[in-house]
């Protein structure tokens, strides 16, 4: 007959600090704790719980948000098993026991305060985002996303998280329901967490571009882009006192040929703004005709420009990132631009034409 044989209890402190309350075998280890003895308190009606392979929670009960997340990161940041030792302390102050595990996908949105993204308690999987060379397999809520190219994390109290454009390429790979994604997508431009280029291209990295469910979604973000583009072009003309332009004109040549269209244009000064909301979509492409794209594109603009330069027409080139990050200083390259048309050689004449 099997005796339940009482449990030796082991003396730590349980406090309200996540990092003391969740820990893995090494840190356990570091505290004179072997791992028979952590197993142990994890038996039917022990006092911890083991939710994954090497972690251990110093309580019975069910885990909140943090104490999840902190789980997946010590799981999936440990050495290898060839090497297991405790990492040394961190200058940053980081937890050494993360590695280089960073959370991605929809539990890094809802710590970025994505409206869209379930909170973390109630995310059934927590993505985290691991080196490529990592032989850990995904288990239980955690999933393992490899890269042979890993960004540089954010950390949110204390959490490493993957940036909004790779945590939200990431969550979409993971996404059928094209009404989610569409949220997903609309919320990271709206709420000014990332420019809809740097979301095409980490969609376009995670090879997601061509599902249905994305297309669509990105023509819109692509379009809800250039609007919120254009109301801060708008806002900055207007909050620094520069002189109203003609708003989204064409130009051509008289009895010539179609110069361009242009965001803003100030006919005395010969002054046009351009805004670059340009996000190539590149998923049929491959490398060589990806950059072939590219120059292609970059070369008609660029000689776009130039010929308008010929014929006098100062350009600005303005980026949405630019409009948002460094408005007074793109107003002030503005305001250069007109002040200087006084010295210039008069422009030609061009017809303006609404657009």
């Amino acid at each position: 007959m099997t005796q339940n044989t009482p449990l030796s209890p082991c003396h730590l402190r349980i406090t309200s600090d996540v990092r003391q309350r969740v820990l893995s075998t090494a840190q356990l280890k570091a505290r004179g704790i072997s791992p028979a003895r952590a197993a142990e308190q994890c038996r039917a009606g022990g006092p911890w719980q083991q939710p994954l392979p090497g972690v251990f929670v110093l309580h019975p009960g069910p885990l909140s948000g943090r104490e999840r997340l902190r789980s997946a990161l010590l799981y999936a940041g440990r050495p290898p098993a060839s090497g297991r030792r405790t990492p040394p302390a961190r200058a940053d102050g980081a937890d050494p026991g993360y590695g280089e595990a960073m959370i991605t996908g929809l539990a890094a949105l809802s710590l970025y305060g994505f409206s869209a993204a379930p909170p973390t308690v109630s995310t059934d999987r927590i993505d985290v985002l691991v080196p490529r060379i990592r032989r850990l397999r995904s288990v239980r809520h955690v999933r393992l996303v490899r890269t042979s190219d890993l960004p540089r994390p954010q950390w949110l109290d204390g959490i490493p998280v993957a940036p909004v454009a790779r945590a939200l390429a990431d969550a979409v790979a993971g996404l059928g329901d094209a009404h989610a994604v569409r949220r997903l997508l609309t919320e990271a431009v709206r709420g000014g967490h990332c420019e809809p280029a740097v979301v095409v291209g980490e969609l376009n990295r995670a090879k997601v571009l061509d599902r249905p469910q994305v297309v669509n979604a990105v023509d819109s973000l692509l379009a809800e882009g250039r609007a919120l583009a254009e109301e801060r072009l708008y806002d900055m003309v207007r909050s620094h006192g520069l002189p109203e332009p003609l708003w989204n004109v064409d130009l051509r040549l008289p009895g010539g040929p179609h110069l361009g269209a242009v965001d803003a244009y100030w006919p005395e000064e010969a002054v046009a703004v351009e805004l670059d909301t340009r996000a190539p979509r590149y998923s049929r492409l491959d490398d060589d005709r990806r950059q072939e794209q590219h120059e292609a594109e970059w070369s008609a603009y660029a000689a776009r420009r130039e010929h308008l330069e010929r014929l006098g027409v100062t350009v600005v080139h303005l980026t949405p990132r630019k409009l948002r990050d460094t408005r007074e200083q793109q107003a002030t390259v503005v305001r250069t631009a007109l002040m200087a048309a006084a010295d210039r050689t008069p422009a030609a004449y061009v017809m303006i034409l609404p657009r």
